[in-house]
């Protein structure tokens, strides 16, 4: 396996790590399953917005912040407002909803 680049004693080490690399199966598995697309898996998006638990300060938060933008949309008629209201409101209901049901032990 010599490549000519390294000293024998340096050669030997890297052989020896090459070896012992080898031999380990999790090591293999992982690199034989390895993903060459880079698109995030859609089951484990959906596992992660399941498993999401907001805190009541979040749920607060966001529904201050969507009451302040509905009342700006409201006031002033600007589109960019009522796109951030629009897309605001549906994850502050999300949130809502699942503050709720953790409450309410569901």
């Amino acid at each position: 396996m010599s490549i000519g680049r390294l000293p024998e004693n340096e050669q030997r080490i890297l052989d020896e790590m090459e070896r012992v690399l080898r031999r380990d199966r999790r090591l293999n598995r992982r690199m034989r399953t390895g993903r060459l697309d880079r698109r995030p898996d859609p089951t484990r998006i959906l596992a992660r917005v399941g498993a999401y638990r907001p805190r009541g300060w979040t749920v607060l938060l966001l529904l201050a912040v969507s009451v302040t933008l509905m009342v700006a949309g409201i006031v002033t008629d600007e589109p960019g407002v009522i796109w951030a209201f629009a897309a605001l409101w549906p994850l502050t209901l999300f949130a809502a909803f699942r503050l709720m049901c953790r409450w309410c032990g569901g």
